[in-house]
């Protein structure tokens, strides 16, 4: 190559350099200008956009698509609403309802991961997390689903004897030489601490002078009518079912043994949270919302025909609309307006996860010998319920979260629970296992 060649190859390599300089410099400049001007156009966005296209980045669900376990009965109706009304869908999150057939069936999904979360027993949680509700899990409960409306049914028989009430009940059980036999749904669960609450109110232990049994809650009144049962403890519609399918009545509701008692949670396991915080969060959010539809009452007769469907509980829709909506007929001649009835929401009051209810059941668990010794019942209860997950959901909805981690109320017997002394409260009762 001649040395004009030369020359003119290295000018040619510089001035493609200095182009592609150029380019380089032009392309980084055009660059910032964009990331200038679309930080500027955001701030022309409507908020609820901003929000979803963040949802996109690092604050994104870990997972999409969210499987949550239910048992057919009237309380899983924010689980339903919150799928089929579309309230997941705006945290960027598909909620897959799955129904179940019992208690323990949704206790060993949640253990092994076949469920995300579930509609689920606040017993049954604390149960896990203390290895006697089966296997020892660390398990965590997002939110409280809802408060009232679970009852106690009789059957027909002990009508026919005089059985109205726990006094009655108690006449009866001295007088008759047989065994009773009494239903509830899992052995740490709600409904099994209420039955044994009612029972020891009017001096029947129920460790003692009754037999008990676990029945799934759809099969409760099928039990009945063949004669498995003298009475059981369940959550609606299956006690009003009782009383349409003529075999049974209304003896007690849990509302009668505590006023806005807890009863089902958003229930978790802690692994999921840990891997999954962004997807908890927004099932949280999600169950929130739908939780505080069903609490309007122009809403409730609507959610009654929703849920009714065979898919989820299955039954007439006019059995679950009744009590849903507050009117209750005892099967036995009492008609009432129950302004205690099953409430979901309560202006944030159900939802919020309160330490004390925690701890409460994990003093009924002392009380009759499922926990062998006093636990340390605050710090369990800090540990299970996820205040801080509820409290972040909450108040991205404007929804007013509660000062106080406890609250006060009197249970049937005239004793406060306040969780100050939960040790005492445990050892204090005169019947007990």
């Amino acid at each position: 190559m001649s040395s004009s060649d030369k020359k003119t190859a290295v000018e040619t390599t510089v001035v493609q350099a200095a182009s592609v300089d150029q380019t380089r410099r032009q392309f980084f400049r055009q660059a910032i200008a964009g990331a200038v001007g679309a930080a500027a156009m955001m701030n022309m966005v409507p908020p609820a956009i901003r929000s979803q296209a963040w949802a996109a980045g690092s604050d994104a669900p870990e997972i999409t698509e969210v499987k949550v376990g239910f048992i057919p009965l009237t309380d899983c109706a924010p689980i339903i609403v919150a799928a089929q009304m579309g309230f997941d869908k705006k945290y960027g999150i598909k909620i897959v309802p799955s129904k179940e057939a019992s208690w323990a069936g949704v206790r060993d999904k949640l253990a092994n991961g076949e469920l995300h979360a579930s509609h689920v027993l606040y017993g049954l949680i604390y149960g896990v997390q203390m290895g006697i509700g089966g296997q020892q899990k660390d398990m965590s409960i997002l939110m409280t689903l809802n408060h009232n409306g679970q009852g106690i049914t009789l059957a027909n028989q002990l009508k026919e004897k005089g059985v109205t009430s726990g006094g009655t009940l108690k006449r009866l059980l001295d007088n008759e030489n047989r065994d009773f036999t009494f239903a509830q749904t899992f052995p740490t669960g709600t409904h099994a601490m209420w039955l044994y609450y009612w029972l020891a109110n009017y001096g029947i232990n129920p460790m003692q002078d009754v037999k008990t049994i676990v029945v799934p809650p759809p099969q409760m009144v099928a039990n009945m009518r063949i004669g498995n049962m003298d009475g059981y403890c369940v959550g609606e519609p299956w006690n009003a079912r009782a009383i349409y399918d003529k075999v049974g009545y209304t003896v007690a509701t849990t509302q009668d043994i505590w006023v806005d008692h807890p009863e089902k949670v958003l229930g978790t396991t802690a692994d999921f949270i840990a891997k999954n915080p962004n997807t908890a969060l927004a099932l949280t959010k999600a169950i929130l919302e739908a939780s505080r539809y069903i609490d309007a009452t122009k809403n409730r007769a609507e959610v009654a025909k929703l849920i009714s469907g065979k898919a989820y509980v299955n039954a007439p829709e006019e059995v679950i609309e009744g009590r849903f909506l507050g009117h209750y007929d005892n099967g036995i001649g009492k008609k009432w307006e129950d302004p205690n009835y099953m409430k979901f929401f309560n202006d944030g009051k159900v939802s919020f996860p309160y330490l004390s209810d925690g701890m409460w059941f994990l003093t009924q668990h002392k009380r009759w010998g499922l926990l062998k010794s006093d636990p340390d019942y605050l710090g369990i209860a800090k540990k299970v319920n996820r205040i801080d997950i509820y409290t972040e959901a909450a108040k991205s909805l404007g929804i007013s979260v509660p000062t106080d981690v406890m609250r006060s109320s009197k249970l049937i017997d005239g004793v406060v629970w306040d969780g100050k002394d939960p040790k005492a409260y445990a050892n204090s009762f005169k019947v007990k296992a």
